[in-house]
């Protein structure tokens, strides 16, 4: 089970000035409630040693700590179709990439100087590999990591999840970026070690170009930080293998792998940060409509931003409405019957973290409902329950506590 003390308040305030390092904590002798009171729930980074111990992966994909078990690999994902990422091409703010098959990324042509694993510059990334292989318990998510509403939600209602696994050799990287939807993110190194640079919010303003560009490259040789981030605070880390780096909302970073690495990664969303989710979905439709404002008279203007809110960050208003509808009912089914409270990873949410979900949605609806948009979208006018009928019934469970 994981669990919360009663007392945690869910208001929240961020202070980064107070963060000087990036701590390293021990999975053996940390709990889930300190874990979310001191990093979770203020948005501060931290290494957790020993995360990966007895996951299968470890035993079965590693044959010691300089060689991957590459027959294995074939012979178990060989047909899998992954993405692969050419690192020395960038494509606008990425990098170019291919559609291929997983042994045909395995057998791609290695650097002659270096003992590797992977084809030069090419990183394999965002390969769903537990979707693809729903039975396969190739991993298990920490605990620290188990409040996770955005798996939760997709995994039960879409095709998609936000579930990754990533592979590549020395000196391949990804560009800087802050996550999807200003997610938290989580990376555990089953293999190899990469090299981070993290920046709290606010501090990617100072490397702005004059045109309001954020950098692609903030290490273009791999290992010295360029000139451009020497007015910011950042943090340089190591990640070693068997270690999780937890990565909280709105902090940009860019990785690059030191050493042939394999990692697994989740993006996810929960009671402590939804309101940096609602603020970018917010924040992204403002951005739209000042963009296509020439067009503010054009019949269902408010529906074609939605569209391309959608398409540019991911998710529109009936998403993210559906996205807490759903933790929402299922949160209050649990306070009902406990025998609902078993989550996707077989973690049990105890019952003040379930009180907590419920708290942080109740002050989402509270706004949302409010919103030009909420009277102007068909779907709203057709829901089967609206914002307002889920705020009362909210209201209601948790007046009756």
């Amino acid at each position: 089970m994981f669990e919360i003390d009663s007392s945690i308040n869910s208001e929240i305030i961020y202070n980064y000035n107070t963060v000087n390092n990036i701590e390293v904590l021990d999975s053996t002798n940390v709990s889930y409630d300190f874990f979310f009171r001191n990093f979770m729930l203020p948005n501060i980074p931290c290494i957790i040693q020993n995360c990966c111990t007895n996951w299968k992966c470890s035993k079965l994909w590693i044959i010691d700590a300089k060689n991957l078990n590459i027959s294995y690999l074939q012979e178990k994902y060989g047909l899998d179709s992954v993405f692969v990422y050419n690192c020395k091409e960038k494509y606008y703010n990425s990098q170019k990439y291919k559609t291929i098959k997983f042994k045909d990324y395995l057998s791609g042509p290695k650097n002659d100087d270096i003992s590797t694993s992977f084809p030069r510059s090419e990183y394999l990334k965002n390969w769903h590999l537990k979707l693809n292989h729903c039975d396969d318990n190739f991993y298990e998510v920490p605990i620290f990591f188990a409040s996770d509403w955005l798996n939760e939600f997709y995994i039960e209602n879409t095709n998609d999840d936000y579930r990754f696994v990533y592979m590549g050799p020395n000196e391949t990287w990804t560009p800087f970026h802050a996550d999807v939807f200003n997610s938290y993110s989580w990376s555990v190194n089953v293999f190899g070690r990469k090299k981070w640079l993290l920046f709290p919010p606010g501090e990617e303003e100072y490397i702005k170009d004059e045109f309001g560009n954020l950098p692609y490259d903030l290490m273009p040789d791999g290992s010295t930080p360029a000139d451009c981030i020497s007015n910011s605070k950042y943090f340089e880390v190591i990640q070693h293998s068997g270690e999780a780096i937890f990565v909280p909302s709105g902090w940009h970073h860019e990785v690059w792998n030191l050493s042939d690495t394999i990692s697994v990664n989740h993006n996810w969303i929960n009671g402590c940060n939804i309101q940096n989710m609602y603020d970018a979905l917010l924040s992204n439709l403002c951005d739209i409509k000042k963009e296509i404002k020439d067009c503010s008279d054009m019949e269902d203007f408010d529906q074609h931003c939605q569209i391309m809110l959608n398409t540019l960050f991911g998710m529109d208003f009936q998403i993210f409405y559906e996205f807490l509808k759903f933790i929402a009912t299922k949160r209050i089914e649990m306070i009902k019957d406990e025998s609902v409270r078993v989550l996707f990873h077989g973690y049990v949410v105890g019952i003040n973290h379930i009180l907590f979900d419920l708290k942080a949605i109740k002050k989402i609806l509270e706004s949302f409902m409010n919103l030009e948009e909420i009277k102007l979208l068909k779907y709203f006018s057709t829901v089967d329950k609206s914002p307002q009928m889920l705020l009362r019934e909210i209201i209601l469970v948790l007046e009756s506590l």
